[in-house]
């Protein structure tokens, strides 16, 4: 039985599993309070951020994005998560590993960076949850773990935009053009990856099925899934999430917002159908603090993170993480 901790426990407890008594207000603010530290022994999920905004084409801010998640994580640590009713760390042993350290004054030095912090989480064996940043990080996080499971992975997309512009630049830092690149790096496998949410046009959308938005409203959330799962199959996974797939009203905080976008409640609603897909990794990206209201942006991000874990929760239950 794991041990009750009264305050801190991201810093105070000895076990992996098990949650601590907090007041939301105060502690230590790891994402959901769990262990923050280096030690990936016995680790299925590693949770890290990447604050990295040089890659934005609009509004910047997303390096401030991992802390403003795992501060809006708070209230989700004080109670079993809705609707799943059960504490997911009894099962699930999740740390926060902190951020990944970058040069920013000397941008042609990040990806490798990125690559090599994923590298050192995934050979753990442990799963990464990784918090942006910019989404340009998808980018070297995708060649990571298309080394560790094989590429080429399938991608599932959620996004106002289909970031697939072309760019042929071996050392461009662009957060429009990361899944063209992996399309010709044969990164991920366009005819099962997706993506959902769309709401701007591209000549090119590299033969990657899409769910726009509209789609979306006029479907709904269970034929949604439905047709995820068509497409994506049994096939190793990576889900990338721009907060910008949610409509500004219910996401101001993000570099480029577009109107006409996903509600937070037809966003969860997915996220938690995913169940059934084997997800390798995945990422949640664009949280830009400076443009938020009263948080609403990094809540809705630390949301969407804590379903996703309570998908892997209910995966290593089932035996298939």
């Amino acid at each position: 039985m794991s041990q009750m901790i009264y305050g801190d426990g991201a810093i105070r407890r000895t076990s992996l599993f098990g949650s601590s008594i907090e007041n939301t207000y105060a502690g230590v603010l790891s994402f959901m309070r769990r262990n923050y530290t280096r030690e990936l022994a016995g680790a299925d999920v590693v949770v890290s951020g990447v604050p990295l905004d040089l890659a934005v084409t609009f509004r910047p801010g997303a390096r401030l994005g991992p802390a403003a998640v795992r501060a809006a994580s708070v209230q989700l640590a004080e109670l079993k998560p809705f609707p799943w009713g059960f504490d997911p760390f009894e099962d699930l042993a999740v740390i926060d590993y902190g951020d990944c350290w970058f040069d920013a004054h000397n941008p042609l030095t990040i990806k490798d960076a990125i690559i090599e912090h994923a590298r050192t989480i995934l050979a753990s064996g442990a799963k990464m949850l990784t918090f942006g940043g910019d989404h340009f990080i998808t980018y070297p996080l995708l060649i990571a773990h298309a080394e560790k499971y094989g590429k080429p992975l399938s991608l599932i997309h959620f996004d106002a935009h289909c970031d697939t512009w072309a760019d042929d630049s071996p050392d461009s830092l662009n957060h429009g053009t990361m899944f063209y690149k992996a399309v010709k790096d044969g990164l991920i496998d366009p005819k099962t990856s997706v993506q959902v949410g769309l709401r701007t046009w591209n000549d090119d959308f590299m033969g990657i099925p899409r769910i726009d938005a509209p789609t979306v409203h006029e479907i709904g959330v269970a034929e949604t899934l439905r047709r995820i799962k068509d497409i994506v199959g049994d096939n190793p996974a990576y889900l990338t999430f721009d907060i910008d797939c949610l409509d500004p009203a219910f996401a101001p905080g993000t570099g480029t917002p577009v109107p006409g976008g996903l509600t937070s409640a037809q966003a969860l609603q997915i996220v938690r159908g995913l169940e059934d897909v084997n997800l390798v990794g995945m990422d949640v990206v664009e949280v830009s603090p400076p443009f938020d209201q009263s948080e609403i942006t990094a809540l809705a991000a630390a949301h969407i993170a804590c379903d996703l874990l309570c998908v892997l929760r209910q995966r290593k239950v089932a035996g298939k993480l």
